[in-house]
């Protein structure tokens, strides 16, 4: 298949710039695999179409404030102190140990290896510096900086919450994001994306998902450049995803395994928790671990250990709208998202949401 199969129409008004009002008041397009069926309804209606023994997975990584702004002070290798050389915006993506992230920088033509980048303000007393130490295509940079007491504590001062591209909002207004770009049962810090069909759970729809008789766990996967990476190639073969770090707890490698035993459905929220219950599945390695994975799931796939899957609308021509299209069949899916642009669902991270069993 071809990368220009997945593109759809969607009218620019349709993106969601602001999430609703309440977390579990965005509507939800269920989809009938079986038959193809869909129908409307709203995600409060979620915890009814769940059956007792269903196991429902989410993924519990917690955003950081990833995006720093900064200036660029030179090659740090030449004799003498250097001087300042512009601005940079520097995205986090993947930590690679102790005081090493993988990153995108910008403007990355500008910034090679030796580069150092310091970032801090005038009012508050934080301070990060970080040394460039490897380049590698479009903007990706390895970065590792100078060791500070609490790195976490710095960035929560000095970054931000690194909302996508397609949503624009003025400074004033992204305050908030950093309680509603977050599930409420985030966990582990690590992602510079939010796990967004996650936004629309509370913790009153968490306790009527129990009450159905429904078991809960959660996986680790860090979202980075893996989830939200511009696709660069023509045809699906050719498509390379970047890793992401995960992990399974022994809890949750239990239920699992019951489940599957047991014959009773595993329900993956969002796709970032699909990739890992099949990279498990593939791995053949469904025990407390953790790791990476670079899985790409495409039209053909056969899925091991995933029943159902919630997730929101995508974008055109992404690897996300092509995992749901692997899921729910690629007519299917493409048909339920034209009907989801004529009945002005709203799309992509803030956006509504779409339940496929």
């Amino acid at each position: 298949m071809r990368v220009q199969d997945f593109d759809f129409l969607l009218p620019p008004e349709l993106i969601a710039q602001h999430p609703p009002v309440e977390r579990d008041g965005a509507r939800m397009l269920t989809l009938d695999r079986a038959t193809g069926a869909f129908h409307d309804r709203c995600f409060r209606d979620f915890p009814s179409l769940l059956r007792p023994g269903d196991l429902l997975v989410l993924n519990d990584s917690r955003v950081i404030p990833a995006r720093l702004l900064g200036r660029r002070m030179g090659l740090h290798t030449q004799k003498g102190s250097p001087a300042p050389s512009g601005a940079v915006e520097v995205l986090l993506t993947q930590p690679l140990g102790s005081d090493r992230w993988r990153a995108l920088v910008k403007p990355g033509r500008k910034v090679p290896v030796g580069e150092r980048l310091v970032f801090e303000t005038g009012t508050r007393p934080a301070r990060l510096v970080a040394d460039v130490t490897h380049a590698g295509e479009f903007g990706e940079r390895t970065l590792e900086f100078q060791p500070v007491g609490d790195f976490f504590a710095a960035l929560d001062a000095l970054g931000q919450i690194p909302l996508p591209p397609y949503i624009h909002r003025t400074a004033e207004d992204v305050q908030d994001d950093r309680e509603r770009y977050q599930t409420v049962y985030a966990g582990e810090r690590g992602s510079a994306a939010a796990p967004t069909a996650g936004l629309h759970f509370t913790p009153a729809v968490l306790d009527a998902v129990r009450g159905r008789g429904v078991a809960v766990a959660h996986v680790t996967l860090h979202v980075g450049l893996g989830t939200f990476q511009p696709v660069r190639a023509d045809d699906l073969a050719d498509i390379r995803l970047h890793e992401e770090s995960y992990s399974l707890p022994a809890a949750t490698a239990t239920a699992l395994q019951q489940a599957r035993a047991g014959g009773r459905r595993i329900v993956a929220v969002g796709t970032t928790t699909t990739r890992t219950l099949e990279h498990l599945a593939q791995a053949g390695r469904v025990e407390a671990h953790s790791g990476t994975t670079s899985i790409f799931l495409q039209p053909g796939h056969q899925f091991q250990l995933v029943d159902a899957l919630l997730t929101n609308f995508h974008l055109p021509r992404s690897t996300l709208l092509m995992l749901v299209s692997a899921f729910g069949g690629y007519e299917p899916v493409l048909a339920a998202y034209r009907h989801a642009v004529e009945e002005r669902y709203r799309f992509f991270s803030y956006g509504d949401c779409m339940f496929l069993s």
